[in-house]
């Protein structure tokens, strides 16, 4: 997986103890961008050991309720 310089040198400049929240505002932001783009028409969201964090995740992107396809 590439991960690009901007999204590593921003969690080198998050404190420790926020890392974890910064990784999920990275994964949301990355979705909103996404959503974006024609042709898109979901998302795989892996939390592997985490997956507490999927219902975050889906709300704040506002993929619940299943968005409708028009």
């Amino acid at each position: 997986m590439d991960v690009p310089d901007a999204v590593v040198d921003r969690m080198a400049k998050t404190p420790k103890e926020k890392q974890a929240e910064e990784g999920i505002n990275i994964c949301v932001e990355s979705i909103q961008r996404l959503k974006e783009v024609e042709g898109v028409r979901g998302f795989h969201i892996m939390a592997i050991e985490w997956e507490e964090k999927v219902p975050e995740i889906v709300e704040r992107t506002g993929l619940s309720p299943r968005p409708k396809v028009e």
